[in-house]
């Protein structure tokens, strides 16, 4: 009984382990188009829940612009519901400028276009799910 024990204690640790290790994960390719100039850098956020999003992201990244465009990829994303933002830096100064109403100076966009009515945009406009294959996300500023 007790070798009976052993056997299935392993057989639960090996099958536990093989599951860790084929979860899976895949890359997301965010493509930032329409941008007013080369001027500044674009920022990139990946989110990942309603909570944190547009305050806090679980991934960033900062890249150049180049002909009004700008793209990053998000490598080895595990499976979920995310959303991304982007805001065009133009005046180099490492955030989103934004007027005495909060109102941003600087262009910015989400993942599925959202756009906020009388506010920023809402999680629930702007998220995807990422399940069986890489995506190539277009945000249009």
């Amino acid at each position: 009984m007790n070798l009976f024990i052993k056997i299935t204690v392993l057989f639960m640790f090996l099958v536990a382990l093989n599951e860790k290790q084929e979860a899976k994960t895949f890359d997301i390719k965010v493509i930032v188009k329409n941008a007013e100039s080369d001027k500044g850098k674009m920022f990139f956020g990946l989110h990942d829940n309603e909570d944190d999003f547009l305050k806090k992201e679980v991934r960033g990244k900062i890249e150049l612009i180049s002909k009004n465009t700008s793209s990053t990829i998000f490598k080895n994303v595990p499976v979920g519901t995310y959303a991304i933002s982007v805001f065009h830096d133009e005046n180099d100064n490492g955030q989103l400028d934004t007027n005495s109403f909060g109102i941003p100076n600087e262009s910015y966009g989400c993942s599925n276009n959202a756009r906020g009515f009388m506010g920023p945009p809402k999680w629930k406009n702007a998220k995807f799910e990422l399940r069986d294959k890489n995506l190539t996300i277009t945000i249009d500023l």
